[in-house]
């Protein structure tokens, strides 16, 4: 998980390392009692050795004396507990799955803490199929690595039937999809939850060519690289703040100039991290991200996929649905799911999911995607028992907050309509009839717009659904919107943002945020609390009358307006068409609520500043910060808006 600034603890996050690889600490009683602990160095093709750690149920645990399945997951943030003596808190992806009984397998990825080899960020899958090559007998990659864990439990831990399942959250997702790519015949179920999968587009690293500055700066503070294997004294995570740091993210970075001062500066990273730094410079589409797309590999594909996402996931937000049509393309006829919450970056496996800060779903969304979903899955597909194929997608509608389920995503009814940008800040999905209409706005890279109004020393999750009343107050912040709804409006699938603009700078960011707008009568919570109502600790709660919930926002940097591997500088005053694809939506407006867009040029400190000027930008000089005006166009030759797929009225 990529989401701290301050306080960085990768290996103690739930969602980073679900099986076998909790918390240190007292033991539970449940684990100890029904599983007995084996700790394996396996062999993969090129000699390096993989660790692993094996839960085993031991013998009249469970009124299931098995033969039981594998159920496994490959982590780059520690199996610990290490030692055999030693237990997490819990072992599998849920209780309902840990008391069903399974054979759970934790490892640790090539090069990460006890295991053998070099880490690569993301390491590219060998497809030597493209270029005709057969791959060599020591060839090796996440693949290679899953089939020859596969071969040697197996052969190795009695009492299994023959089948494996393999899951993971965020990176271990990625670790799980890359696992399945022309996968071992004994995979018979797999679920990429969050993964990681294109880090250019929309994932941890960059979207619309801005870089996500508040959550890779965190995450690279804690997230390393290694000296491997490691032993168990050796693990250290996670990088505590110094009591001189100023917890207010904004400031700190703001106060740290161009980008590349956090990699290299003495007081930041100071060079120490390459990791960060191969993050940082490959500003463009270039052949570091392609070998790394996992999308354009997923290919060879055996097994019964259910991938997960979250529609508040901030940091792996596009990965599940890119995986998701992969799969469909690659691999016809394949057994492929998608599964949609109403949740943050892993938030199914931790949290009840009844609600994100301010926002409410009236239901335990978790608690019934743990035991009427995933547990089911994994039971027929490993099992033969407690459930049988899922839907094609499988969905929470935000907004009515219900589970829709479709035969296909997008869903096949929904049509494509534009929310088009009016004069006296109007939104319709009627066209503009005006020879001629602009709004302007200056855009400051010194006083940029926040993503959130509070001070925070995070990237809190909850700002994927925060109240944007703030924005909307600021002379920088262009704002649309329609009348009160008559209807419901239910918009399912991508957002697509298509403007006519043209700036005083050579380049500039556009961020494009559709909103919910509550009626100015809708009721508070009954009773908020720190989590619910309350942004920081002793804050008021929030009025939830003309509430303005983010549904989805994302930057576009027009340099890329017309090529991710060459950008092009704007001509001053010149207008251009931005145009972008925005990740997937399902989400009911309300009759008497408002549909409304924000459009700004900043969204500070969760991507990088734009100079405004056409550079290089993490070696922007000061100077090269300036500001601009911004112009975005309504005519009817010069239409801008935010094309959606509206689903028909019930």
């Amino acid at each position: 998980m990529r989401i701290r600034f301050g306080l960085v603890v990768v290996c103690l996050l739930a969602a980073g390392r679900e099986l076998g690889a909790q918390a240190p600490g007292a033991a539970d009683d449940f684990v100890k009692s029904h599983y007995a602990k084996y700790e394996y160095r396996i062999p993969m093709r090129d000699g390096v050795k993989l660790f692993a750690s094996v839960y085993v149920p031991q013998a009249g645990a469970f009124k299931d004396a098995g033969p039981y399945p594998f159920l496994m997951t490959r982590t780059p943030y520690s199996c610990a507990p290490y030692g055999e003596e030693k237990f997490p808190a819990r072992v599998g992806p849920s209780q309902e799955l840990m008391e069903s009984g399974y054979i759970f397998v934790c490892e640790d990825a090539r090069g990460r803490t006890a295991s053998e080899g070099v880490f690569q960020e993301m390491s590219p899958h060998i497809d030597n199929k493209e270029t005709g090559d057969k791959k060599s007998a020591k060839d090796v990659d996440e693949s290679t690595d899953m089939y020859d864990t596969v071969e040697f439990l197996l052969k190795h831990v009695p009492n299994n039937n023959g089948k494996v399942g393999i899951t993971g959250i965020s990176y271990p997702g990625f670790y799980t999809s890359a696992s399945i790519i022309d996968s071992h015949p004994a995979i018979k179920a797999a679920s990429p939850q969050a993964p990681m999968t294109d880090l250019f587009f929309n994932d941890d690293g960059y979207h619309g060519g801005a870089f996500m500055l508040g959550a890779n700066y965190g995450f690279y503070r804690g997230f390393k690289p290694q000296k491997n294997p490691m032993i168990p004294s050796d693990l250290r995570f996670g990088a505590e703040p110094s009591a001189s740091e100023n917890p207010d993210t904004y400031a700190t970075l703001l106060g740290a100039g161009a980008t590349g001062n956090l990699d290299t500066g003495k007081e930041y990273l100071n060079g120490s991290n390459w990791l960060f730094h191969d993050q940082l410079v490959h500003t463009t589409y270039d052949e570091y991200w392609k070998k790394r797309d996992l999308s354009r590999r997923m290919k060879g594909i055996h097994t019964a996929v259910m991938t997960v996402g979250g529609w508040f996931d901030a940091e792996d937000l596009s990965g599940p649905f890119k995986t998701f049509h992969a799969i469909d393309e690659l691999n016809p006829g394949a057994v492929n799911t998608l599964v949609i919450g109403p949740w943050t970056h892993g938030g199914w496996s931790r949290t009840d999911g009844d609600h994100l800060g301010d926002v409410t779903f009236n239901t335990k969304t978790s608690l019934f995607y743990r035991a009427k979903i995933e547990y089911p899955f994994f039971e027929f597909y490993l099992k033969g028992v407690h459930g049988g194929p899922l839907p094609k997608a499988y969905v929470f509608e935000t907004g009515s907050n219900v589970w829709k389920t479709y035969d296909a995503w997008p869903p096949k009814p929904a049509v494509a309509k534009t929310l088009y940008f009016r004069a006296g800040g109007r939104l319709s999905f009627d066209a503009p009839t005006e020879k001629t209409g602009v709004d302007e706005y200056v855009s400051d890279p010194a006083h940029p717009v926040p993503f959130v109004e509070y001070t925070t020393n995070t990237v809190p999750q909850r700002y994927m659904a925060d109240d944007q009343r703030f924005a909307s107050r600021r002379p920088d912040v262009l704002v649309y919107e329609t009348e009160p709804l008559t209807e419901d409006v239910t918009i399912a699938g991508p957002v697509r943002p298509k403007l006519k603009v043209a700036s005083t700078g050579t380049d500039s960011d556009f961020v494009v945020k559709l909103i919910d707008v509550y009626p100015y009568d809708y009721p508070n919570p009954p009773s908020p609390d720190a989590a619910l109502g309350k942004r920081v600790t002793g804050a008021a709660p929030v009025v939830m009358g003309g509430y303005q919930q983010l549904v989805r926002g994302e930057p576009m940097r027009a340099k890329f307006r017309d090529s991710w591997e060459k950008p092009t500088a704007l001509v001053p005053g010149k207008m251009v068409s931005v145009n972008a694809e925005m990740p997937d939506i399902n989400h009911t407006f309300r009759t008497g609520h408002r549909i409304m867009v924000q459009v700004q040029s900043s969204w500070f400190p969760l991507v990088d500043r734009n100079p405004q000027t056409f550079v290089d930008i993490p070696l922007a000089k000061p100077e090269q910060f300036v500001k601009a005006t911004e112009s975005v166009y309504r005519s009817a030759g010069a239409a801008s808006g935010v094309e959606v797929l509206v689903m028909p009225a019930q």
